[in-house]
């Protein structure tokens, strides 16, 4: 991670120079106990109360870096996991907090005793406990991607402004002090008007284009596995399944797009002020194994694919965006020499660290590049890094990418509408979403298999497949959520949870 080196004057107001400097400053405010206030709002005197749904993986970084606020104004008061090995470490580590299996329980007990929620875990249940967490007038920090899918990431946009809480998508990149440095440059001119913007990341870095195992395996003594399916369909638990796995299997996760694409489009998204694109196209990886079919890998998210969004910006012009994943690049910039590594250069990271990916945009006068979220900018050439100088127009946020998970504790207690966080819902997290769950639809469509008969010239009438939506550009109307030419593909617009789970709605 980039660190911030400005010095404090340039840095984004701290909760406590914001308090001070706002109209909400008055002496009496300071006093007021939170009950005075109603439900849903925090009194600026008083810590953020956090309730955590999730403790391991991505679950850790986010509690840790709200537990290490240097405001010291966040304390961690409930802990949630469905896996007793992931939550092991977490309790150790914060033995006051209260402790659940099931966050639904949770919220039925303790919705008065914390203020916010925090929620890591896998994607195909992010929604569900975001908007119960909304409903009950919680303000919610919530992984990337924000959902599973496009419906989800529309009712959470819904809900945020429904329900007026402070909300924050997990990608800590749209803190960073380069997307704020290039969008200076953006304004400055540096690079021109701006056609095309390429994203990559050679993830996935887990299983896909597999079968799924016909053996059900032994479900963990630890893993509640009932509560870790939540609102996804019945099936048998396999192998290697948790705590990571499952990023590769459509009924659970959102594959390399969903776990990196928030962070990687996103400066485009951001920066460039996208709204819904008007069309996807590309393709996929196709598998074929032996005995095995093309149809028994249609749980399996494939292993690459190469998208093509596109867009009309503000301006009436067209922009053209590129998702790259599973090994695929673009075509190597002009300016590099052949023997550099592209990661590297383009990013300003090292070599073993490449996997992450990054961007480069294209402008009728010039390109620049970043790593994921928008960190490492750099100018192509990279002669130019050293020649074009760019005042600093925007305050940076305190602690750089630390300050996503710092800056949204300090909105929270501000209250909603009174502080600025870099990844609402309202606005950015959820249409940026959607728009990247657009492109699981199309490769979800890009493998549907129809059976025809046909006749054959040699063996007469036989029986055959066709891929009706792989090879054609799909027309997409956002406000309504509809691929307007394919039919078929709307289906992966909105899924039907599991029996029990209900029906999302506001």
């Amino acid at each position: 991670m980039e660190n911030n080196s400005n010095s404090s004057s340039e840095k984004k107001l701290s909760r406590k120079s914001f308090i001070k400097n706002s109209a909400l400053a008055a002496t009496s405010f300071y006093i007021v106990p939170r009950h005075v206030l109603g439900k849903g709002y925090v009194a600026p005197s008083d810590k953020l109360y956090i309730a955590a749904v999730g403790c391991g993986g991505e679950a850790e970084s986010d509690i840790t870096h709200f537990a290490t606020s240097p405001h010291k104004n966040a304390e961690i008061a409930f802990l949630c996991d469905v896996d007793d090995r992931q939550a092991a470490p977490r309790r150790k580590q914060y033995p006051k907090a209260g402790f659940y299996k099931d966050w639904r329980e949770m919220f039925h007990k303790e919705s008065k005793n914390f203020d916010a929620v925090t929620v890591a875990i896998p994607d195909h249940n992010h929604a569900i406990v975001g908007l119960s967490a909304m409903q009950l007038n919680k303000h919610l920090y919530l992984q990337k991607p924000l959902t599973h899918d496009i419906y989800e990431a529309r009712i959470l946009t819904q809900a945020a402004a429904k329900y007026k809480v402070v909300t924050q998508m997990g990608d800590q990149g749209a803190s960073c002090e380069g997307i704020r440095t290039m969008r200076e440059w953006f304004e400055a001119g540096v690079i021109g008007d701006i056609e095309k913007v390429y994203n990559w990341t050679n993830r996935p870095v887990w299983p896909q284009g597999i079968p799924w195992p016909a053996k059900a395996a032994v479900i963990p003594k630890e893993l509640d596995w009932d509560l870790w399916l939540g609102t996804a369909q019945t099936t048998n638990y396999i192998d290697n399944l948790v705590p990571f796995n499952w990023r590769g299997w459509w009924r659970f996760g959102t594959g390399a797009l969903g776990d990196m694409a928030c962070h990687i489009i996103g400066p485009a998204f951001k920066l460039l002020q996208l709204g819904y694109p008007t069309e996807i196209s590309g393709s996929a990886t196709t598998v074929y194994s032996g005995i095995f079919k093309e149809a028994d890998f249609a749980e399996s998210i494939p292993p690459s694919s190469s998208l093509r969004y596109k867009f009309t910006m503000k301006n009436g012009k067209e922009l053209l965006l590129y998702w790259m994943d599973g090994g695929i690049v673009p075509d190597r910039p002009d300016e590099l020499d052949p023997d550099v590594n592209m990661n590297e250069a383009l990013a300003d990271i090292p070599q073993e660290n490449d996997f992450e990916g990054g961007s480069l945009f294209i402008g009728t006068k010039g390109k620049v590049s970043c790593g994921w979220g928008g960190s490492h900018p750099r100018l192509l050439p990279l002669s130019l890094n050293k020649e074009i100088n760019v005042p600093k127009k925007y305050p940076r946020v305190e602690g750089d990418m630390d300050g996503h998970w710092w800056q949204w504790v300090d909105a929270c207690i501000a209250g909603y509408g009174n502080m600025e966080v870099d990844s609402p819902f309202e606005g950015y997290a959820g249409p940026l979403t959607e728009t990247v769950l657009m492109g699981n639809l199309l490769l979800r469509s890009f493998n549907m298999r129809q059976q025809i008969k046909r006749n054959d010239p040699v063996y007469g009438e036989v029986t055959d497949f066709i891929t009706p939506g792989r090879y054609i550009t799909y027309k997409w109307d956002g406000e309504n959520m509809r691929i307007t030419n394919f039919e078929a593909a709307n289906q992966f617009v909105k899924r039907e949870y599991r029996q029990g789970w209900g029906e999302l709605k506001l």
